[in-house]
């Protein structure tokens, strides 16, 4: 018996890194599965290839699980409806999608150019809308279903050089808020995660002096994808079911559970605040709560559990 038995999971990116191992878990916890990638280059902006995302598919074949690919665009709403249509054709039906396609491209935001912002937007923000829009409806008439969409501490603390991939992975987590707060009364979930695991789009960054040398390193030894997919597997199934609207990371055999935006502080002043009274009295005093400008190195400065 596994925590997917008898349900049926579209998992996209799946033909590498965290998508792969979602998508090979789902199958050995008794999932069918839809396993979508486009084939592309870390960097998009190529034609695809339908044969990494089949590999994957074979793969869980192979080993007697039940499987196909798909090669469509998350970027793309007809592509999307497309693997929809796939897994209800082939399946009977969807219950979960788990969805960490996406790709980067880094750069200093002074130096970023359009082309650079919306490829980044388009699969990652409209990439978890579109699967998202093109399921739902199928979701809440079935009263039955689970997103497991996937952010990024680029956005929810910080890093220098993404910030299309941050501003992208931040409204990911608003999209996937509203989603639960809209489905709760359906039994449609959506949760999101941060992985920390090295993949190929990670190998991607830079490495520019010696501390981020050895963090790559630490990624690589211990911080793998498979841990990640052991949490996005089990948020897919229903014994998740209490489990809805929430942030969480995986940094090696660690989850991490994220607080959301609320109050940390508050001033009034009854006769109303003016520049200069701001100035001198409301920022000072909240200055001691102010967030600082860390990146996220900084929020786990331990080695990987």
């Amino acid at each position: 018996m596994g925590v997917l038995d008898g349900k049926v999971v579209l998992v996209t990116g799946g033909a590498g890194g965290i998508g792969k191992e979602c998508a090979l878990l789902a199958a050995r916890e008794g999932a069918k599965v839809v396993v979508n990638d486009l084939g592309g280059s870390v960097g998009g902006g190529d034609a695809g290839d339908a044969g990494p995302a089949e590999a994957t598919a074979q793969e869980i074949r192979a080993a007697g699980g039940e499987a196909v690919s798909n090669s469509d665009s998350v970027a793309s709403m007809d592509g999307v409806k497309r693997m929809i249509e796939q897994a209800k054709d082939t399946f009977g039906g969807l219950h979960a999608v788990v969805n960490p396609a996406g790709i980067l491209r880094d750069k200093m935001f002074h130096k970023m150019d359009d082309a650079d912002w919306d490829a980044v937007i388009e699969v990652h923000l409209r990439g978890a809308y579109n699967v998202t829009r093109a399921s739902i409806e199928l979701f809440r008439n079935q009263e039955e279903g689970s997103y497991v969409h996937f952010t990024s501490t680029s956005g929810l603390i910080g890093n220098i050089g993404q910030a299309n991939y941050a501003a992208a992975k931040l409204g990911v987590m608003g999209l996937s808020r509203i989603v639960a707060m809209e489905g709760a009364a359906k039994n449609v979930r959506s949760n999101i995660i941060a992985p920390f695991a090295w993949t190929r789009m990670i190998a991607t960054i830079p490495v520019k002096d010696e501390a981020s040398a050895q963090r790559v390193e630490r990624m690589q030894r211990a911080m793998r994808a498979d841990q990640v997919a052991q949490l996005a597997v089990a948020l897919a199934g229903p014994g998740a079911k209490a489990v809805s609207g929430q942030i969480f990371a995986v940094r090696g055999n660690e989850v991490v559970l994220f607080n959301q935006p609320r109050p940390v502080k508050s001033l009034a002043r009854m006769e109303g605040w003016t520049p200069q009274t701001l100035l001198d009295h409301c920022l000072p005093a909240m200055t001691p709560n102010f967030t600082d400008l860390g990146a996220s190195a900084g929020v786990f400065p331990y080695e990987p559990i």
